[in-house]
Parts: structure tokens; sequence; C-alpha cells
């Protein structure tokens, strides 16, 4: 895949998840607002149906203690019990007309007696006198019910709201208005004047100064068809109110849920996008690589066939000897290659394909150190050896266990850039054989340190120009000891040099 077209690809990923993020915030502010403002109008019509309620109680006190016979405190407990079951206020009043009603119809009415003595003129003259009579009889609680108006009017704006305002029927009556129209959260209220000053509050432990610091406060004017100089408000707060409003969005969690998904998918797409990128690259470099260090054996082995067809070339046998020696080498550095490029296949096998025998490492180890010392001599290095495992017996395959010890080996012989001296050392810690290879190399960086045991990776030589590889031997050196359930980890200081450790269990611990 092109730069181009993952970079194209990135950016559409981007843009697209910017504007479901967009939308998806949009949405949940929207609805927030949405239901928001179906609680306060709920809240403002409670508290408008409350001081509305506790107007007219006092429109029916002062009313009740005017007119005679009308039994008062059976209308006002009558009128509660009305606006609790949700009747119209407009129910009420008609209920105080039907009280009128009854009192006028107590007063002493003539008794009608047809006579047929004095004819038609009695049945008039008695209906005029009805009328009349209804006229003064209207007339009369009409000036009662004004009297009692203007009395009402008149003091009302001299009374103290404590007087005027019974605050445990107010309680039960808000408390009541609010439930009719939907709202059942906890609330606190306080009766403020103009100025601000709390006149009475619901509890006394409660601070609604700082509920108003978190919470919105909702204000009604008390007796709001009054101008009166001793105004006062009823202040109404909600300390829950934000959590009924998250909870009433909870359908919402789903979604919010599934954005942080597609965030998370985004972002691991897009890791494995650089590293399938990054590992292209590193495959690219393999083959690069690989096809010149092969061409120089293929050229070799081919000059060599041609020197030996050459007529003009002396067969004697030390030219023989020669062409040979030149065959057999070339040959041996293609297998040497080629058993690197196979175990790329090792990688790709999910199951163990180790044939796993108890075998003594120390002499193992010796016999490799053995055979490699001549490399190490040759070149003016020396091998230093502490074989101290007691316990040495372990389950491995000897094939697979000797490549990653003579790799690493190897590699510090490659990477040195002065005498090597290499020290190979085991020891046992805990039913557990350790092993360690350390040489006094150019080291490696810190940065890379992290990476070296990645496929393909190769580590930057420094002025070292001459070291060839394909990235594979410490990858395939983590594999196997990972196949035998061991680990292996690095130490290394630039200039100074560079120590692997092996950790495997023994056959004791292996068995356990």
């Amino acid at each position: 895949m092109k730069r181009s077209t993952i970079y194209i690809l990135i950016i559409s990923m981007i843009v697209t998840f910017v504007a479901l993020i967009i939308i998806q915030v949009r949405y949940v502010r929207i609805n927030a607002e949405m239901i928001e403002n179906q609680f306060n109008e709920s809240v403002q019509r409670s508290l408008f149906q409350t001081v509305i309620l506790v107007e007219e109680n006092e429109a029916l006190e002062y009313l009740g203690q005017t007119l005679e016979g009308i039994d008062y405190q059976g209308n006002r407990n009558s009128l509660l019990t009305l606006n609790r079951n949700n009747i119209p206020l407009q129910t009420n009043i008609d209920s105080v007309t039907d009280k009128l009603k009854l009192t006028s119809d107590k007063l002493k009415r003539p008794s009608i007696r047809p006579s047929t003595r004095h004819g038609k003129a009695t049945i008039e003259e008695t209906s005029r006198y009805l009328q009349e009579k209804f006229k003064q009889n209207f007339s009369r609680s009409k000036t009662i019910l004004d009297q009692a108006v203007f009395r009402w009017l008149k003091e009302s704006d001299n009374k103290e709201i404590s007087e005027r305002v019974n605050f445990e029927e107010l309680n039960t009556i808000l408390e009541k208005m609010l439930t009719n129209n939907g709202v059942e959260l906890p609330f606190y209220y306080s009766i403020v004047n103009k100025q601000g000053k709390t006149i009475y509050k619901c509890n006394k432990d409660i601070h609604l100064n700082q509920l108003k610091k978190n919470n919105n406060v909702y204000t009604q004017k008390l007796f709001p068809s009054e101008d009166s100089n001793n105004s006062a408000y009823l202040q109404v707060t909600f300390p829950t109110k934000q959590n009924y409003i998250l909870n009433s969005m909870s359908l919402l969690l789903p979604s919010v849920l599934l954005v942080l998904l597609i965030l998370c998918i985004f972002i691991v797409a897009i890791i494995i996008i650089f590293k399938q990128k990054q590992l292209n690259n590193m495959k690219n470099d393999f083959v690069n690589n690989m096809t010149h260090e092969l061409k120089t054996p293929i050229s070799s082995i081919s000059l060599a066939s041609q020197m030996l067809q050459d007529p003009s070339v002396g067969k004697t046998p030390q030219t023989l000897q020669h062409i040979s020696n030149v065959i057999r080498d070339e040959t041996k550095r293609l297998s040497f290659m080629v058993e690197k490029v196979l175990q790329i296949s090792i990688f790709e096998k999910d199951k163990s394909m180790l044939k796993l025998n108890e075998i003594k490492i120390n002499p193992l180890i010796k016999d490799i150190i053995n055979n490699f010392s001549l490399k190490v001599t040759s070149k003016g290095g020396q091998i230093t050896s502490k074989l101290n495992a007691t316990h040495d017996v372990a389950l491995i395959d000897e094939v697979h266990f000797t490549n990653i010890i003579f790799n690493l080996m190897d590699n510090a012989l490659k990477y040195c850039d002065k005498p090597l001296l290499l020290t190979i050392e085991t020891w046992n810690e805990k039913d557990n054989l350790l092993i360690s290879i350390e040489d006094n190399g150019i080291g490696i960086r810190k940065e890379d340190l992290k990476r070296i045991f990645e496929k393909f990776y190769r580590v930057s030589t420094g002025n070292l120009h001459n070291v060839k590889g394909f990235g594979l031997g410490l990858a395939y050196v983590k594999k196997i000891v990972t196949e035998h359930r061991g680990t292996i980890k690095v130490e290394s200081e630039p200039n100074i040099g560079t120590k692997f450790t092996i950790t495997i269990p023994t056959l004791k611990n292996y068995e356990l």
C-alpha cells in the first residue's frame, strides 16, 4: 500500500470520527436542554398553582368569617381535598356560590296561597313582592361581600407574610402540586422578601445559599395579583436535579459506548496500518539484502565452474584443490543463508515443532564453545566459560537450542570492533537454569533495545558497514526461548558491551 493511500485513509477516518463526535455531542446537548426545559416548565406551573391556591385559601377565610351560617373550616378542607384531586379552581368558586345560595334559602320566605276571592291580582302582587325581596337579599349579600373584600385588601397589606400563610399547609400544597405535574424529586424551599432576606425555610439544617451555587433556583411571587409593599417570594431548589437529567439520558449511554468503541477500533486500525507498513518495508529490505547476499556465492561458484571448463587454465593439483575449496566454501555459505531464510517458517506456525529431550546443558555449551573458539581466536579474541550450574538437565530441542547459543555468540563476534572477550556462564536460581553470554562489543543504544527481538529489525552498526544479515537472528532466539517456556533479557551500554541472559526451567521445575 502506498504511503499516500495510507494518509488519505487515515485523514478520511479522522474526519469521519470527528464528525460523528460532533453530531453525538450536539444530540446529547439538545436532549439535555429538552429534558431540562420540560422540568423547568413543570416546576414553574406547580409553583404558580401553589400560590394561586394559597391566595384562594386566604380569600375563603375572610369570606367564612363574614358570612354567617357558612362552615368555613369545612369549606377550607373541602377546597384542599378538591385541589389535591386535581379539580380546577373554578369548581372551588362554584362551591362557594352554592353555599351562598344555601344561605339565602334559609331566609324566611312568604308562603304563596292563591285566593279566588282576589282574582289574578293576588298572583301578580305576590310575584312582585318576591322579586323585591330577592333584590334586597342580593343587595345585602353583595354589600357583605364587598365589605369583606375591602377589609381583606386593607388588612392584608399591613399583615406579615407569616400571618397570611400557613407554612405547613404550604409544604403540603407544594408537594402535591409538584407530584401532579410529574416532579417527584426531593426539594427545599424558602420564603424571602424583596431584599432577599429569608423569612422562612423548610429545613434549618439545609443552607440554600450553598444549593444555589450548584442548582437552579425557581422563584414565584406569593399573592401575584397584589401590588403590596410586603411582597414575598417562594423559592424552590432541587439538589438532585442534575442526577435526574443524567438518568433521563440513560438511553443515550449505548450510543456513547458505541462511539468509544469506534474510537478504540480507529486507534488500533491506525497502529496496525503503520506496523504493517513498517513490516512491509522491512520485508522489502530483507528481500533486497537476501538477493545481494545470494549473488556473491552464486557468482563465485559460477566463476569456479567456468575455470574448470576453460582449457587455458592449467589443471594442476593445486589449482583443482583451490577451485574445489572455493566451491565447497561458497556452497556452505549458500546453505547457511538458505537455513536462515527457512527460519522464517518458524514464526508463521502457531504450534510448537520442537522435539524436546532431556539434555545436560553444561556439556552442550562446552561443545558449542569448542566449535566456535577457532573463529574467536583467529581474530585475536578469547572465550571464558563459567559453567557453575549444578542442576543443568532440561527439556530442550538440541538443534534449535544449539542454534540460539551459536547465534548469540556469532552476533558478539560480528558486532565487536576490537579483540572479542566473550564470557559464558551458567547457574541455578529457584529451580531455573540461567545462561548468560557477555561480550565487550559496540553495544546497543537504548532506543534499539526495545526492538532488537522484532522480525527483520536490524540495529544500526555505526561505522561497521561490513556486517551482513537479515534481521532474523534475535527474533529466532526470542521465539525458541519462549517455546522452551523460558525468558530472555538484554543489558547493554554503547562502546562497553552487551549481556544476554536466558532463563529456562530445569527438568524438576518443568515437571512441576
